[in-house]
């Protein structure tokens, strides 16, 4: 059991109950407990009750939605049966899920050269190298380094002519910068680990959207950090095209001022892996709540740049730490979305004496990031960006698109809300099973991202990512594809769900 728990009012349980619809079941009317205990297990698999969340008191619960205490009481019970809710004398209830539930599979990590071929891989979020523009990129890279092959070649904050040129991007952004205030990672990964290395010990409280990034989860995991997770709120879009999210400034301020956690880690722009873009103003909300529990911001702005949903009119909201007097945001970047992926660049961009303290850090893993690799990616920072992005942007419209069309097509119960960018499409997959389907591929040459890698406590079930890295033209075979794994899942052990017929627990 964690050591702080998110309190569920009954209001705000109440809300969440009225916007979660089950599955209507054959034969005779599902009573009310169940239907109840069946909303609430929902919840807690679709992420929207983090794991470990406090519900209201059975008494409580029962006023506030009408109903008689012993429809609550039988529903807890029937939660507790299942291992959806754990319950202690004088301490109260909270959410959980069931002993044993398997790990997520793993579908983050790319393919052996000889499976590429023969797989349809949808699970990693990064685009093919931007050509012809990388190999020129290289080339002048190539004519570069001698001037600094004379040199011991390690460069713990970065090669100077990169950090100028990182530095340049977020002035033009709205974020004056100057390169002391960048550190040149070995990618954005590295970037977050020596943050967290420095920043976060074992037992230290980390609030995380949820969901958020599977790979940051994992290895704030593995620092020891308790993570305690926000739910987003879901606005109820038509139902073509799923609720939108956005983040949940209540549940954001009663996790800073409950939890006072140490850092607040958060992806506002064109969020992975749910495609959100969060409005300047929340972001001042948030920043405001999180200095008067003196947590610090650890922003990821990994695609920050593939605002592709967005008219050029309208501008981006500014970056997080463009609104912090306090130097309270440290943000992390990459070239990898943008980019390529190959070129294993990132960075961070903090106030200068702790970019000193992280390059002091950084020496004990690495000396630095290779120096030609930094090389080309000041070149592409260069005259080939604009093209760079042009190009970019055309790919994942058209892919976007592409899936926005064919997904209601071949999987009407499929729900998803159209992001304005990035490079994911975060899918409801109604009562199939996110892992039964990524376990299922395995076996039929579709890799997919099961929802429940991007949840802190292996919620988000129900939910898949789907990249935009497959062509447009290759999307309809794509969703084919999906939609014959999706009817063997449900053909399979793994689709089983709760019999709305059973009588209640003893």
């Amino acid at each position: 059991m964690a050591d702080w728990h998110t309190t569920v009012t009954p209001p705000a349980l109440a809300r969440l109950l009225a916007a979660t619809r089950l599955p209507e079941p054959t034969g005779a009317r599902r009573p009310a407990y169940r239907t109840l205990a069946g909303q609430i297990r929902l919840l807690v698999t679709e992420g929207r009750l983090p794991v470990g969340a406090r519900l209201p008191a059975e008494r409580e619960l029962a006023a506030g939605l009408d109903l008689s205490r012993t429809t609550v009481a039988t529903a807890y019970e029937t939660l507790r049966t299942e291992g959806y809710l754990r319950s202690r004398r004088g301490s109260g209830s909270w959410t959980a899920l069931p002993e044993g539930t398997p790990p997520p599979t793993d579908a983050l990590h790319p393919l052996p050269p000889h499976e590429q071929g023969a797989t349809l891989d949808l699970g990693i979020a990064a685009l093919p190298a931007p050509e012809p523009w990388l190999g020129r990129a290289a080339a002048r890279a190539v004519e570069l380094l001698p001037h600094y092959a004379t040199g011991h070649g390690h460069y713990p904050t970065g090669l100077p002519v990169l950090r100028e040129a990182l530095a340049r991007r977020y002035t033009e952004r709205g974020l004056a910068t100057t390169p002391d205030q960048i550190l040149v990672t070995t990618g954005a990964m590295g970037a977050l680990h020596l943050v967290q290395r420095l920043l976060v010990g074992r037992g230290d409280r980390v609030a995380v959207e949820a969901p958020s990034y599977a790979h940051t989860l994992q290895a704030l995991r593995l620092t020891g950090a308790r993570l305690v997770p926000v739910p987003f709120a879901w606005t109820p879009g038509a139902r073509e095209t799923g609720p939108t999210p956005a983040w949940d400034l209540a549940e954001w301020r009663q996790v800073l001022r409950g939890a006072s956690p140490k850092v607040a880690y958060l992806i506002p722009d064109f969020h992975n892996p749910t495609g959100a873009l969060v409005p300047e103003e929340p972001r001042r909300e948030l920043l405001a709540a999180a200095r008067a529990s003196g947590t610090l911001v650890l922003v990821d702005e990994t695609t920050a740049e593939l605002g592709w949903g967005v008219p050029e009119s309208e501008p981006l909201p500014r970056p997080m730490a463009a609104l912090d007097r306090a130097a309270q945001v440290i943000t992390v970047g990459s070239a990898a979305k943008l980019l390529w992926g190959g070129l294993r660049i990132g960075w961070v961009r903090a106030a200068p004496q702790l970019v000193r303290r992280l390059a002091t850090e950084r020496v004990y893993s690495d000396a630095g990031s290779p120096v030609l690799e930094q090389l080309i990616a000041t070149e592409l920072l260069g005259e080939p960006l604009a093209r760079i992005r042009a190009e970019r942007f055309a790919r994942l419209r058209a892919t976007a698109h592409a899936f926005a069309a064919a997904l209601p097509e071949r999987l009407p119960d499929w729900r998803f809300h159209l992001p304005p960018g990035g490079l994911v499409l975060w899918v409801s997959t109604g009562t199939l099973s996110g892992a039964a389907l990524a376990r299922a591929g395995e076996q039929h040459g579709v890799r997919i991202a099961a929802g429940n890698r991007f949840g802190s406590d292996g919620a988000f079930e129900h939910h898949v990512r789907i990249p935009f890295t497959v062509p447009a033209a290759a999307v309809p075979a794509a969703v084919d594809r999906l939609a014959d794994l999706a009817a063997r899942a449900a053909a399979g052990p793994g689709f089983a769900t709760a019999d709305d017929t059973q009588p209640p627990p003893p």
